[in-house]
């Protein structure tokens, strides 16, 4: 018999088997979505974290107005933390129903991918305080490179997690779809290694000039000067760092565990999903709510940095350069009329 008719046989008789087991829920636990009993405790306290995490940066954003595209980024990723442990709490209460497990599934994959964008965001902001010269490539530069690789990996984990949602509601193998959201999840993994090689390439080569120039390796602006002496700028640089890893490792763990597809050895273990997308989203969007950029790094929110900075700051600068050109050449009309009178 072919290989293909048995996959789906087996297939067939385990949505059946599923299907009968979410009526009678009495089926050993081994039959559900889940391979464990879904732990309502540890689910509760994640969603009350995430809600509270959701809370504070509504809250933040509402008192301060500073850093919109950021406070979108992580709202977009938080709020789909809470719908995926909804999703879990949801099969809590029957694990042999389809709708939680894919909830839960699509939408805790898909957040970290938000959370990586409003890290993103922030680089470039670290570089102006820090002073453009010990970058190896522009600010601007950090944005255009990974926002839009950014936003090829969400677009594959969401098309991934939809085609693979809608072959398990027609019951059919959700294989193609869970290949598509491993494929965007390596792409988030390959993108945030090259940021945090860019990141430590930047670190490094600030120090060295520091240790050549002195203090003079920084930007002169008082603004910064005062900024990078504050203790909240030094939190922020290590809240963010730390958010950085958590979503690394994260995602570096989801593509070991969606690699083996829904029925793999990972996947049956809750305390590695607790331990690695948990623990570690939570800690990233804790560490990024108590040490928020709208009022630990005021000056660099509102100054250079922002988006459209550089643009408007060169648009600035022709203004000024015509602005000048005009006076010098008013001053020169003036003088050849003086020169004419005189001579009349």
């Amino acid at each position: 018999m072919d290989s293909h008719m048995i996959v789906a046989r087996d297939r067939a008789s385990r949505v059946a088997q599923q299907a009968y087991c979410a009526k009678v829920k009495t089926c050993a636990v081994e039959t559900s979505y889940y391979y464990y009993y879904v732990n309502l405790p540890v689910n509760a306290v994640f969603l009350a974290l995430f809600s509270l995490s959701l809370l504070g940066f509504i809250v933040t954003y509402g008192l301060t107005r500073r850093g919109f595209a950021f406070t979108v980024a992580m709202l977009s990723g938080v709020l789909l933390e809470v719908i995926g442990y909804i999703g879990r709490i949801k099969s809590y209460q029957n694990q042999w129903l389809e709708d939680g497990f894919l909830m839960q599934i699509v939408c805790l994959t898909i957040a970290p991918a938000f959370l990586a964008g409003g890290i993103y965001l922030c680089l470039r902001r670290i570089v102006y305080a820090f002073g453009p010269e010990n970058s190896r490539i522009r600010p601007e530069s950090y944005t255009r490179i990974f926002i839009p690789c950014d936003l090829i990996s969400l677009l594959l984990q969401a098309a991934g997690g939809g085609i693979a949602s809608a072959k398990s509601h027609a019951d059919e193998d959700p294989t193609v779809g869970n290949n598509i959201m491993i494929a965007g999840l390596a792409f988030q993994v390959l993108t945030l290694t090259v940021f945090m090689a860019l990141c430590i390439d930047f670190a490094i080569r600030t120090r060295s000039r520091y240790r050549q120039l002195g203090q003079a390796a920084f930007d002169q602006s008082p603004v910064f000067i005062k900024l990078r002496q504050g203790w909240r700028f030094k939190g922020f640089l290590f809240a963010l760092t730390l958010a950085t890893i958590c979503v690394f490792w994260r995602s570096v763990y989801r593509v070991a565990e969606l690699s083996e597809g829904w029925t793999g050895s990972l996947i049956r273990k809750q305390w590695l999903f607790v331990g690695f997308e948990g623990v570690m989203v939570i800690v990233a969007c804790f560490s990024l709510n108590l040490f928020h950029p709208a009022y630990t790094f005021v000056d660099g929110m509102e100054g250079a940095g922002g988006i459209g900075a550089g643009r408007k700051a060169r648009k600035q600068k022709k203004m000024t350069a015509k602005g000048a050109q005009n006076s010098g050449s008013g001053t020169a009309s003036d003088v050849d009329g003086v020169v004419k009178q005189e001579a009349v």
